[in-house]
């Protein structure tokens, strides 16, 4: 079988790269089911670490076609492996991310987190920065394609602050490679306003909105539901 060089893919295989690791993630939730409602219901760790276990825990049951390289990364999953299609391989960097949050709109990305130029307009002020992640990096002497996404839970508490797990949104974030697709300008794009503060120092976050992710390619956002009536986690690939 063909390895083929990420540096020599298309933009159309690029899509179908990530629409085929979303794929996997979205399995991988799947078939974790109620039990991740369970850890939430029962866990006495902060939502934060909860979601970032879950994350772990599921994807390694879930895991692919690793390649033993270690790899370094600000978020919860980060490994080296392979893509397997028809006629060839592909390496990949996989960048997973996992949120927490009482509203499923949009989540927060860091710089350290995407490819992407964040081109934006924040209180009429016109914004262009250059994520920290390279479109394509490189490990041992070999190219992977950078991939990253998110697992974002959304959560609401009782009267008693049990945390009771409603949905999970499944986001690929497009890769740098595709910025005219997804972000050509600041008129159009995909981001929200970060909720950092530079007049505190703070550094610069965007975050992603999933309705406008989902305008652009809807495939590249899915949901499932908990539905804790039934104890059935609902839900189906949206292409």
């Amino acid at each position: 079988m063909t390895e083929k060089d990420p540096n020599t893919l298309t933009l159309d295989e690029i899509e179908r790269i990530e629409k085929l690791t979303l794929r996997w993630i979205f399995q991988a939730v799947y078939d974790f089911g109620m039990e991740a409602h369970e850890i939430f219901l029962k866990s006495p760790d902060s939502v934060k670490d909860i979601a970032e276990d879950i994350t772990r825990e599921l994807l390694d049951r879930l895991s692919g076609f690793n390649v033993q390289q270690r790899v370094y990364g600000t978020v919860d999953y980060k490994k080296a492996r392979y893509v397997i299609l028809p006629e060839e391989t592909v390496r990949q960097v996989l960048f997973i991310d996992s949120k927490a949050e009482k509203e499923n709109r949009s989540a927060t990305i860091q710089m350290s987190q995407t490819s992407l130029w964040i081109k934006q307009k924040r209180s009429s002020t016109e914004v262009n920065e250059k994520g920290f992640l390279p479109e394509i990096s490189e490990y041992g002497g070999k190219n992977y394609l950078t991939t990253t996404c998110l697992i974002h839970f959304m959560y609401d508490d009782d009267n008693e602050g049990i945390h009771h797990l409603r949905e999970v949104t499944i986001a690929a974030i497009p890769n740098g490679k595709l910025q005219d697709i997804y972000n050509p300008s600041t008129d159009d794009g995909i981001w929200l306003a970060g909720r950092n503060a530079p007049t505190l120092g703070e550094d610069f976050r965007v975050r992603v909105s999933f309705s406008k992710l989902k305008d652009k390619t809807s495939w590249r956002v899915q949901t499932l539901i908990y539905d804790q009536s039934r104890q059935e986690c609902i839900g189906s690939w949206q292409s």
